[in-house]
């Protein structure tokens, strides 16, 4: 199994900023696809941030203008900005890598972010 190591969650009050972090090991050919979920007591998971091996991005509605995500090719790791967080935002984010040749699709243990009012 391939360890995903994520980092940056945390307890900050509405308004305020974090940045989380997702490293893969190196060993790992190609990923594709590096991307953010979360999921908020009861509910599902739902997709905050996505980003491609060239660049292109996708962002849940609820985080458009307020999350930014970046990826690192050379170090195999993922960045996601959160800016102007909300109580809503709180939950346990979730780091995925994808690859296509090979197939592959890994899942980090989460990390928890609560953001307080």
């Amino acid at each position: 199994q391939v360890q995903l190591v994520e980092s940056g969650g945390g307890l900050v009050q509405a308004g305020g900023s974090l940045r989380l972090s997702c490293a893969a090991p190196g060993s790992i050919p190609s990923i594709n696809v590096m991307g953010w979920y979360r999921q908020a007591p009861g509910k599902q998971r739902e997709l905050v941030a996505v980003i491609t091996r060239i660049g292109s991005t996708n962002y849940g509605d609820s985080v458009k203008g307020r999350f930014t995500i970046s990826r690192d090719n050379v170090k195999n790791t993922v960045y996601l900005q959160m800016n102007s967080l909300k109580p809503d935002d709180t939950g346990v984010y979730y780091c995925n890598v994808q690859g296509l040749l090979p197939h592959f699709d890994f899942w980090g243990q989460g990390t928890q972010v609560t953001v307080s009012s």
